[in-house]
């Protein structure tokens, strides 16, 4: 038996195609006829259609494609040809409307010309606390964010200034010093606003040290000094040993995908590779050739060469630490019911960590650490002792041959957006979140301590056009996570695999997506084109 997987051996896709056709026993006994209102002419609407008479038979529900997820330990994928189709060849339908421009004062000033800017303040004071929260993430009037900031926060102003140089600091009963906030939702809607004021966001966010006590342990500068980025150790974190995080630096601020440059990438990601090839040199006993500073290209390629060879010696010692973690929350949401949407940028971080192999449990035995890149290893396992293929091989074939899911001839086929000779972007045939994108290696890569110079560029390049494509489409909030295998299991055949998952308007979580069910109104291949499209327009 195959494992359950749209890739076919072959190289195609298999999609499932569900036409319901059924009848419904009626099984009523009583009517409740209602009048429900009535049309601008006078004609009346009633709900006689809701009760009808004997059994009830639908002789052609729309039409649904269901496809398995390339790795079955991530669902499967439901697209309704009614919401899809109208979408067949018209990639401008794609999208997300830029919203419009917001200002309470404004509006104020437009019914009462004669409101000072005491009175402005005074009713900015008098906004309940779910209208605050709202109007900081929606407004793009900066002097009503910066209103809502001395609203939040005790701000500390120049003499005579409206520029705020720093935040006031209290002292709590246990003698602690911390930032003296007054609203901590409203500061933290407000820090991530992109239209307050880069000297407002400075003081209250993004000063080395503002946001609390963890250590900068890492720095990446350019050449030409326009990017700059620092390393934070989160050393209490919600992953066990720690995670470190990329945080753009205070004079290099970016708070939207389209400001980002590739040497931005660059110095994210090239903190990232630099942390996991030091954490794993240290664990084989490998010196460091340049401690205590950043390494360049390539030192860091020398380093990486090193450790390749270290890990194929057979006096390799064992690694406690053999796979990497790497993620990135893109964006920020919080709706006034206090519902959080998505977690903090405070500007552009990354964020990495690694897992270690085992643990003892609370038997005292050995216990495997979880991470997803394995799940992705052993699926490809199954994959060839069933099959006698390699799942990467089928896969990449499947991409570069597609067919419309529809199987028509309207729109295009290609599910590719971006691709060089070592990667490829492109819009999975089973998505987990409408525009979700995924990022290949075209070269068994499992991990990025096989990825040389040239592949970790192409890996950044693409990262960076798949943010900003679904930031260009709409998408505001993209959670991006790597699948990656093992340090010490070579030659398994795994790809490097990055999937990007936008947050979208009007689709929450519900019972469907708990249980695997992705629901999409969209094809595929017409998301594709409409980011080849964004690509083309930007």
């Amino acid at each position: 038996m195959n494992p359950r997987t749209c890739v076919d051996p072959l190289g195609r896709f298999r999609v499932g195609i569900h036409q319901p056709k059924f009848e419904v026993k009626n099984l009523r006994e009583n009517k409740y006829p209602e009048k429900l209102g009535q049309l601008s002419d006078g004609t009346p609407v009633d709900n006689q259609i809701n009760f009808p008479k004997g059994n009830v038979l639908e002789s052609g529900a729309d039409r649904i494609y269901e496809i398995a997820n390339p790795f079955p330990f991530r669902g499967t994928t439901f697209i309704n040809s009614a919401w899809a189709a109208p979408h067949a060849g018209r990639p401008e339908t794609i999208g997300v409307p830029l919203p419009s421009p917001c200002s309470f004062l404004q509006n104020m000033d437009d019914w009462r010309p004669d409101l000072t800017s005491v009175d402005k303040t005074r009713l900015l004071e008098l906004l309940p606390h779910p209208l605050c929260i709202a109007l900081a993430q929606a407004s793009t009037d900066q002097e009503e964010l910066m209103l809502l900031a001395q609203k939040a926060c005790t701000l500390l102003f120049e003499k005579g200034s409206h520029t705020p140089w720093g935040i006031g600091y209290k002292q709590k009963k246990d003698g602690s010093i911390v930032p003296d906030i007054h609203d901590h939702e409203v500061f933290e809607v407000l820090v991530n606003n992109p239209n307050l004021p880069d000297t407002y966001k400075k003081a209250m966010v993004l000063k080395p040290g503002v946001q609390g006590k963890s250590e900068i342990i890492g720095e990446f500068r350019s050449k030409d000094k326009t990017t700059h980025v620092f390393e934070y150790l989160r050393r209490n974190s919600y992953i066990p040993w720690g995670h470190y995080a990329s945080n753009m630096a205070d004079d290099a601020i970016r708070y939207r995908a389209e400001d980002l440059t590739i040497e931005d990438m660059t110095g994210l990601r090239h903190l990232y590779y630099q942390r996991v090839y030091v954490r794993v040199a240290i664990q084989l006993g490998i010196a460091l050739a340049t401690p205590g500073k950043c390494m360049d290209a390539n030192e860091l390629e020398a380093l990486r060469r090193t450790i390749t060879l270290a890990l194929k010696s057979d006096t390799a010692q064992a690694l406690t630490f053999n796979r990497s973690l790497w993620g990135w929350n893109f964006g920020f949401g919080f709706a006034q019911s206090g519902h959080r949407l998505h977690a903090s940028h405070q500007m552009v971080h990354q964020q990495n960590s690694l897992v270690p192999e085992t643990i003892i449990d609370n038997q005292g035995d050995t216990y495997d650490c979880f991470s997803c890149g394995d799940m992705v290893a052993d699926f490809i396992l199954e994959f060839k002792k069933a099959t006698g293929k390699n799942f990467f091989d089928a896969y990449l074939s499947a991409i570069q041959n597609n067919g419309r899911t529809d199987g028509k001839s309207i729109g295009h086929s290609s599910l590719i957006v971006h691709e060089d000779d070592q990667v490829i972007l492109f819009a999975p045939k089973a998505q987990v979140s409408e525009w979700e994108l995924q990022l290949i290696t075209k070269n068994a890569c499992s991990n990025i301590l096989e990825a040389d110079i040239s592949l970790k560029t192409s890996l950044d390049q693409a990262i960076l056009t798949a943010i900003q494509v679904l930031e260009k489409l709409g998408a505001k909030m993209v959670t991006a996570i790597e699948f990656s295998g093992r340090f010490d299991k070579p030659d398994t055949g795994q790809h490097l695999l990055y999937s990007f998952i936008p947050r979208l308007p009007y689709a929450p979580g519900t019972f469907s997506e708990a249980q695997l069910r992705w629901i999409s109104g969209c094809f595929p291949e017409d998301f594709a084109h409409a980011c080849r499209r964004a690509i083309q327009l930007n």
